[in-house]
């Protein structure tokens, strides 16, 4: 692929917006509006028990509470596994004594960058949360199987919980 044009349109904190004109190698000509982010590291918390660990928020641009695995932007710079671990701690209090990579996923691969790289953490010692400011942070762990039946109800709809648990399920869980 062959850049031809690329313009910044708009850049706060979490993102940056360019307008880009590309040519594929077999010529064709994509005009896109890009959402440029440094990528994100989600975190599949499970314990002893084989139960995970769900956190729940207000996304806005959602309008709703969304039940979810814990997850966060990379700073710049740094490692997914590392973000991962600061999440993991600032957002539910929790420490991982193992942390291996399961998936890594675009989530909107049609105008955002973003990658997101999910980790399965194990060996869990629960601490104090540590959330941002504007950050509202209830917790709960659940069984896998209720977090299929939450899938399937609806009741889990984030697009990074539902393929790591879908994932798990099928190719982690039933392998121990």
């Amino acid at each position: 692929m062959k850049i031809v044009s690329s313009r910044e349109v708009y850049k706060c904190g979490l993102f940056r917006v360019s307008e880009e004109e590309a040519i594929d190698p077999g010529g064709f000509e994509i005009r896109r509006s890009i959402v440029r982010h440094l990528g994100s590291a989600v975190m599949m918390a499970v314990d002893g028990k084989n139960r995970i660990l769900l956190v729940r928020q207000f996304r806005l641009p959602a309008t709703k509470y969304l039940w979810e695995l814990p997850a966060g932007k990379l700073d710049e710079g740094e490692k997914p596994l590392a973000a991962a671990r600061r999440e993991l701690k600032e957002e539910t209090g929790y420490t991982a004594k193992k942390m291996r990579q399961l998936m890594d996923v675009f989530p909107t691969p049609g105008f955002v960058e973003e990658n997101m790289v999910i980790f399965l953490a194990t060996g869990l010692t629960k601490g104090e949360a540590h959330p941002e400011a504007d950050e509202k942070i209830t917790q709960k762990i659940v069984t896998l199987a209720e977090a299929e039946k939450w899938i399937k109800s609806g009741k889990i709809r984030d697009a990074k919980t539902v393929a790591a648990v879908l994932y798990y399920s099928r190719f982690i869980a039933n392998k121990k």
